[in-house]
C-alpha cells in the first residue's frame, strides 16, 4: 500500500514540474507573463523580468522532474528518500518565500498561491513519514 501510495505521490510531484520546467526553460517571457495562467499572473508581480533566471528555474523543475520521476519508476529506497527530501526543502523555502511577500497579489490569489504551494511540502513529507513509520513497522 505504501508503495502504490508513494508512487503515486512522486508522479503527482514530478508532472506538475514538467510543466513548470518545460514552460520555463523554454519559454521564459511566457512563463514571467502568464503563470500560473487562467487569467492569473504571479511571476511578473514580484520582480523585472530576468530570462536567465527564468530559464534557470525551469531547467531545476525538469531536473527535479527527470530524478522524481526515476524515483517513481524504480522505488528505489534510497533515490525515492533523497528525491522526497530535495522536494521537502525546495517546498519548505519556496512557501515561506512567498508567505513573506504576498503583498502585489488578491486575497483569492494568496489563499491560491499558499495553498498550491503548501501541497509540494505535505506529499513530500508525508511520503517521507508513510515511508519510515512503514519500514519502522516492518523491523
Amino acid at each position: 500500500m505504501v508503495r502504490s501510495l508513494t508512487r503515486i505521490g512522486l508522479v503527482l510531484l514530478g508532472i506538475p514540474a514538467i510543466v513548470i520546467g518545460i514552460w520555463g526553460a523554454f519559454t521564459p517571457r511566457s512563463f514571467y507573463d502568464d503563470f500560473p495562467g487562467l487569467g492569473h499572473v504571479w511571476v511578473a508581480q514580484v520582480g523585472p523580468y530576468n530570462e536567465h533566471l527564468v530559464r534557470d528555474v525551469g531547467s531545476l523543475y525538469l531536473a527535479m522532474a527527470i530524478v522524481t520521476i526515476a524515483a517513481a519508476v524504480t522505488l528505489s529506497v534510497v533515490l525515492t528518500r533523497w528525491v522526497l527530501v530535495a522536494w521537502l526543502v525546495q517546498g519548505v523555502l519556496h512557501v515561506v518565500y512567498h508567505a513573506r511577500h504576498l503583498g502585489p497579489f488578491s486575497t483569492g490569489d494568496q489563499v491560491s498561491m499558499i495553498a498550491s504551494l503548501a501541497l509540494v511540502p505535505i506529499v513530500a513529507g508525508g511520503l517521507l513519514l508513510a515511508d519510515w513509520g512503514s519500514r519502522r513497522a516492518v523491523s
